[in-house]
């Protein structure tokens, strides 16, 4: 009679592939531990001690994320590690904007069968995140749902812990009147707004991942996968220059509008100056290829600018050198002014 393991193959799941991953994902793991990781990748949970004498009142920070559909680009490509620097990126980015350090990182992966070239290549991109953002990948979990996936598709998810001192928590409590809005580039697209992006490149436009359009530097695929940045040093390094930043937003899914608002104070509101930061070629051709109104554009793309932080006006110029000595673009895009009850949180002009 057949085993239970060979009808369970059978049914579309293979053990012992699953097991051969873990062994490989276990090597590529150990590479981003850090102190305080106590137990190595393949038990039941991850396990990290936190270091309480560096803070005098600790507070846990997490998040959790994924990628979206640009992961059909990456398939469609066959490209997948920039995906998992997305994928430590889009969870890493939030948590800092709190002032936080990541301590370490989760991920979920699911496929409809094990297709070992992705997962080691998301595995891959998922340590160089961990590293860039100074965190341990601890743990994870790698599922095999036959029915859920096609062939070759699949899905990931990405979980990321942080601490912050209490006292020193970024929640923008302080903006006020007169703050500068600085603005650090983005590299392109980053993780958002790749159903509107796949709809006018690949349904309206019927174009190729090897077709550059006029005014690109890239052929698509390449621009389109260019990997999400991580603003883990620049921002904790201003951090530890001691430099008063009052808030910080991840410009993400909702863009400008959404995500800047999440840090104001009541009666306060983001007047952002069109122009002060230069725009990748990217955007320009998506708003004029798929006629995208330019509020959208603001609303469903970073347009540019990856990561916001409100400084007062006296210290903008301090924090701008110490960016530029980092190597990050940074822009000073706008200022906090009193807001109405009935304005926007948000105005762009």
């Amino acid at each position: 009679m057949p085993t239970k393991a060979s009808r369970y193959a059978e049914a579309g799941v293979d053990i012992e592939a699953a097991n051969r991953l873990v062994d490989q994902i276990k090597q590529i793991a150990a590479k981003t531990f850090r102190r305080g990781v106590l137990t190595e990748i393949g038990g039941f949970a991850g396990l990290f001690a936190l270091d309480t004498e560096r803070f005098e009142q600790p507070v846990l920070v997490s998040s959790t994320d994924g990628v979206g559909t640009k992961i059909k680009i990456a398939v469609m490509a066959d490209r997948h590690r920039g995906i998992g620097i997305d994928l430590v990126a889009m969870c890493v980015n939030d948590i800092v904007v709190t002032g936080a350090t990541p301590l370490f990182f989760l991920d979920y992966m699911a496929f409809g069968k094990i297709n070992e070239k992705i997962a080691l290549e998301l595995i891959e991109g998922i340590a160089e995140g961990c590293k860039e953002a100074e965190c341990a990948l601890i743990g994870g979990e790698t599922a095999e749902m036959p029915g859920m996936y096609e062939d070759g598709e699949y899905d990931c998810v990405g979980f990321a812990v942080g601490v912050v001192d209490r006292n020193s928590i970024l929640d923008g409590s302080e903006i006020a009147v007169g703050d500068l809005v600085l603005g650090l580039a983005s590299n392109g697209l980053h993780s958002n707004g790749y159903s509107l992006v796949r709809k006018i490149v690949f349904e309206e436009l019927k174009l190729s991942l090897e077709d550059q359009p006029e005014g690109l530097p890239l052929p698509l695929g390449e621009e389109l996968l260019k990997p999400t940045r991580i603003y883990v040093r620049p921002l904790l390094g201003l951090l530890r220059h001691g430099l008063p930043l009052k808030g910080a937003a991840h410009i993400t899914g909702g863009g400008f509008y959404d995500n800047i608002a999440r840090i104001l104070p009541k009666g306060s509101k983001a007047v952002i100056e069109k122009g002060r930061w230069p725009v990748p070629p990217i955007f320009t051709f998506l708003k004029e290829a798929g006629r995208i109104p330019e509020e959208e554009m603001f609303r469903t793309f970073n347009c540019g600018i990856g990561m916001v932080l409100i400084v007062p006006e006296s210290a903008a110029q301090e924090v701008e050198l110490i960016l530029k000595g980092m190597k990050e673009e940074a822009y000073v895009i706008g200022h906090i002014e009193a807001r109405d009850e009935k304005e926007p949180s948000v105005i762009i002009r």
